[in-house]
């Protein structure tokens, strides 16, 4: 109970710095390292949520190991929009294992740059929280390795 409390005081403490700088970006200087988790204007990926979403089924690829044990779930990321619009400091909230955590990191660091956040008007630096779910089909194909693909293959006699 006392740890509980100490850090409800520390979230006191530190809260009205954070509203502040929130309610008057206008304040920080270029070079503050701030970073909003609530803006006016959310970063946008480029040509929209549309874009985004073919940007994530084009470029992930669902990883073996995890195909292999059936793996599925959603994958909650997070990372910083920079005031550039470029991404930086990815990393896992929650994940499932089986190479998609690694796998959504490696493809939101592939990420084209965003349109930053905004508020008052102002580009600032902005947190992103985004779930990418993981699900596999009956009807998709099997995986094969390579090395098993010779073992696999059948000959065909053609007349």
């Amino acid at each position: 109970m006392k740890k509980l409390l100490l850090f409800l005081g520390m979230v006191a403490i530190s809260l009205p710095g954070f509203t502040q700088e929130i309610l008057h970006p206008e304040t920080a200087n270029d070079t503050t390292t701030d970073v909003y988790t609530a803006v006016e204007t959310a970063p946008q990926f480029p040509g929209g949520e549309n874009a985004r979403i073919k940007f994530l089924q084009d470029n992930i690829h669902y990883p073996d190991m995890a195909r292999e044990n059936k793996i599925q779930g959603t994958v909650f990321a997070t990372f910083v929009v920079e005031k550039n619009g470029k991404i930086s400091n990815v990393r896992i909230l929650r994940g499932i294992g089986g190479g998609c955590d690694e796998e959504t990191v490696r493809v939101i660091k592939l990420m084209p740059a965003w349109s930053p956040g905004k508020v008052n008007n102002i580009i600032v630096r902005t947190q992103y929280n985004m779930p990418i779910k993981y699900t596999l089909y009956e009807d998709e194909p099997e995986v094969v390795h390579p090395e098993k693909m010779k073992k696999k293959q059948k000959k065909f006699i053609f007349f």
